[in-house]
């Protein structure tokens, strides 16, 4: 992990690029902006797969926009810890409750904030969002177990480098 947890940021999102980037770019961007948690990263051949099964949208003249790169986040993340048919699941229940922006948004407040929990940089775990539904604790124990595998990557790797 090359940059401190509590100075990681995940780009909100009208902080992503909605200028339509290629496949490639897509990637790239993706990969860099989480690469401080060292998540197993995505390939272009993953993204034309989650394409193809429907969990993002198709490129539009071969370009990703906003919504499909907001998605690709949450993917890069969860699959760490979930099946894609549960993230599919998940994706289905964001529909019913949510807009895309504000459900994305949630998620990198959330993540942020459960990942300075766990790494220690917080005492107390604050409240994100307003509503207490079965949805909110689903998404919240999705993040807390996304959080809890990048903190243990991060210890296997600290003790790693201790070894040698």
């Amino acid at each position: 992990m090359s940059v401190n947890i509590s100075e990681f940021h995940m780009p909100r999102y009208h902080e992503l690029p909605d200028m339509g980037l290629y496949l490639d770019q897509v990637v790239r961007y993706v990969n860099n902006s989480l690469a401080a948690l060292g998540c197993q990263e995505i390939t272009a051949s993953m993204v034309s797969n989650y394409v193809k099964k429907g969990y993002i949208q198709s490129p539009v003249k071969k370009q990703y926009y906003v919504e499909q790169i907001a998605y690709l986040f949450f993917i890069a993340i969860a699959k760490n810890v979930l099946s894609m048919e549960n993230i599919g699941s998940l994706f289905e229940m964001q529909k019913r409750t949510h807009d895309t922006p504000t459900a994305y948004d949630y998620f990198c407040q959330e993540l942020e904030n459960m990942l300075q929990y766990i790494f220690g940089y917080k005492e107390v775990l604050e409240d994100v969002g307003n509503t207490a539904s079965p949805e909110k604790k689903i998404l919240r124990c999705a993040i807390t177990a996304m959080s809890h595998i990048i903190y243990l990557g991060h210890c296997f790797e600290v003790m790693a480098a201790d070894m040698k």
